[in-house]
């Protein structure tokens, strides 16, 4: 064993070291990262100081991870020939609709951000659409990724909240996100009024893939410490053999001792 202490072999020593050492570090920085990314999903913002929406997100940004349920404002125009309804939203134990129409942020032909307005059981019993200049105060959310199919595309009913059923309604570009009215702290919405606010423990989540990227770095960063470690200790299990071999053999060449007094 003392053979692996001698100089010569320090380089591979110091080498293995350094290799176990950065990949923990690295591994450590990612699944911190990770930590960090869940952290920041777990605050509820939902009683948060409203923000600019602008402020939060531009139109094409992707949705940033630390704003799910982020109280926004925004301007602009309605875009009552986008109105759609969300089929499969639950409320007190019914199946019902989410009413949801485009704003476009800053004027007519601007990209939009679809608002739910509220939720109703009848399709057929929601209010028309609100027109001309708009603005909401609401709560921001990811669009749905459930993976969900639109089968019948010649109707104005969707079965989720997402970005690519929507924008089959609209003729300008959408922000990835949407918003959920504020019943309370919002400006009052033409026809909102006769909907059912939409309870914020109705919402999607944020998507379990936050950070996961974070995650799997780490674990990346951990098999190759362990596998540097390993390839140390087959080396140093080699030279200790060899050096045992090598003592065997000058050991045989050497001969029986001599007895002593002879």
């Amino acid at each position: 064993m003392l053979a692996v202490l001698a100089p010569r072999y320090w380089g591979a020593h110091l080498l293995a070291l350094v290799l176990v050492a950065a990949a923990a570090g690295l591994g450590w920085w990612q699944y911190d990262s990770y930590q960090a990314r869940r952290a920041a999903e777990a605050v509820d913002l939902t009683q948060a100081t409203p923000l600019a929406l602008t402020d939060v997100m531009g139109p094409d940004d992707r949705y940033p991870g630390d704003r799910v349920g982020q109280p926004v404002t925004v301007e602009g125009t309605w875009v009552p020939s986008g109105t759609v309804l969300v089929s499969g939203r639950r409320h007190e134990g019914r199946d019902g609709y989410w009413l949801v129409t485009p704003l476009a942020v800053g004027g007519a032909d601007a990209p939009a951000l679809p608002v739910v307005l509220g939720w109703t059981a009848d399709p057929d019993r929601a209010p028309a659409p609100p027109r001309g200049d708009g603005a909401v105060v609401g709560w921001l959310q990811p669009t749905d990724g459930t993976g969900e199919t639109d089968t019948d595309r010649t109707d104005d009913v969707i079965p989720q909240v997402r970005t690519a059923d929507l924008i089959q309604h609209v003729e300008q570009d959408l922000y990835g996100a949407y918003a959920v009215l504020d019943h309370d702290r919002s400006p009052v919405v033409p026809g909102a009024d006769t909907l059912v606010p939409a309870d914020l423990e109705e919402l999607p989540p944020p998507a379990g893939g936050t950070g996961l990227r974070n995650l799997l770095y780490a674990l990346e960063w951990v098999v190759f410490g362990g596998f540097a470690a390993f390839v140390w200790w087959r080396y140093v299990r080699d030279v200790t053999r060899a050096g045992r071999g090598e003592a065997a053999e000058q050991e045989s060449a050497s001969g029986p001792p001599v007895p002593s007094g002879t």
